[in-house]
């Protein structure tokens, strides 16, 4: 090969193929993944780049494939919110670890909700190949439009009618939650509450439909309910609330384990105690339940999984490959102490 590059001078693509010793073309070609190269010749090109240290021009490429290689995460949460709920930490990592191994890199969005419509704008301003949305609420319509313009993959099902086809990953919120009722019933639990999560939200929706059906099944009264914001306070103060009605009963199911560890503090401030005068169980399986005092019992979702899922789905959407519209995650029960 050539060789002898001068300190610091940007290595270019004529550079690439003079070390070669192949045309301008062929490195092009190579750069952009074209299958018109033999297995050789590419090895010898690569081989020139990593040399080299070559790192091709992310804007003539976009040119040339009006793609700009990079993929919105979009978050319609605070940003106080966004970095105190570890899950949304999981997913990022999964999206991340997928895409460390493409060409796309990854542009994280947080967003008010009075800044919709900037957020809109620059969706559909050409600057992403596509969007990933988590934590969407009922009234996030706006996203589920956008695939009429720009793919778009959701983390979790989207609430609502909405016109065509939406691309999604879930967990099974559902089976997940019933698990954890059915848990508290055969421990013993017969007078149950729950605090649930956001009814403009599809984990809140489900996991309270599963505990009013599981108890159903039973014959058992499922009318303590109180809803909170998926954060520890929200569950502080709908267990105070479900203990200021004076009803009795010995097990609470938190649609989290951030309300479930909330619902810890109330509980310890009337004067009881977890599990002995109530069993919580919580959802999620995260740092908030498995280092709490004792232990909480919660149902583990594998966020990290769904992140992962969710690049994998955007990339073939972008890529004209096939894709599954819907993909559903298994949950499973983790027995600790609390219940």
């Amino acid at each position: 090969m050539a060789g002898n590059v001068r300190s610091g001078v940007m290595p270019t693509l004529e550079m690439v193929a003079a070390e070669a010793g192949v045309s301008r073309a062929t490195v092009s070609r190579v750069v952009n993944g074209s299958p018109k190269v033999s297995p050789d010749v590419a090895a010898i090109v690569q081989a020139a780049i990593e040399h080299l240290n070559y790192v091709p021009n992310r804007a003539a490429r976009s040119l040339v494939s009006r793609r700009t290689q990079a993929i919105a995460m979009v978050v319609p949460e605070s940003a106080a919110k966004v970095f105190d709920d570890p899950f949304f930490a999981a997913v990022v990592q999964g999206v991340a670890l997928y895409l460390e191994d493409t060409d796309y890199t990854l542009n994280m969005i947080i967003e008010s909700g009075s800044a919709s419509h900037k957020t809109r704008r620059y969706l559909l301003g050409g600057n992403v190949d596509g969007a990933l949305v988590v934590s969407h609420h009922t009234g996030d319509h706006s996203y589920a439009e956008l695939s009429r313009s720009l793919p778009v993959v959701f983390g979790g099902r989207p609430l609502g009618e909405v016109d065509g086809e939406n691309y999604y990953v879930d967990v099974d919120n559902f089976a997940g939650a019933c698990s954890a009722v059915e848990h508290l019933v055969s421990s013993g639990h017969t007078r149950l509450a729950t605090i649930a999560g956001p009814q403009d939200m599809p984990p809140g929706v489900d996991r309270l439909s599963a505990f009013h059906k599981t108890l159903a099944k039973h014959g058992l009264s499922s009318d303590l309910v109180e809803v909170g914001d998926f954060s520890p306070p929200s569950g502080a103060e709908a267990m105070r609330r479900l203990l200021a009605r004076g009803e009795p009963f010995d097990g609470v199911f938190a649609a989290n384990d951030q309300m479930a560890i909330g619902a810890y503090s109330a509980i310890r401030e009337a004067g009881l105690s977890v599990p002995a005068d109530i069993a919580v169980v919580g959802f999620d399986d995260d740092n908030y339940g498995s280092t709490a005092t004792p232990p909480l019992t919660t149902v583990r979702q594998p966020s990290v999984e769904m992140g992962r899922r969710m690049a994998e789905k955007i990339v073939g959407l972008i890529e004209n490959r096939p894709v599954d519209a819907v993909t559903t995650l298994n949950t499973e029960l983790v027995i600790r102490d609390s219940a």
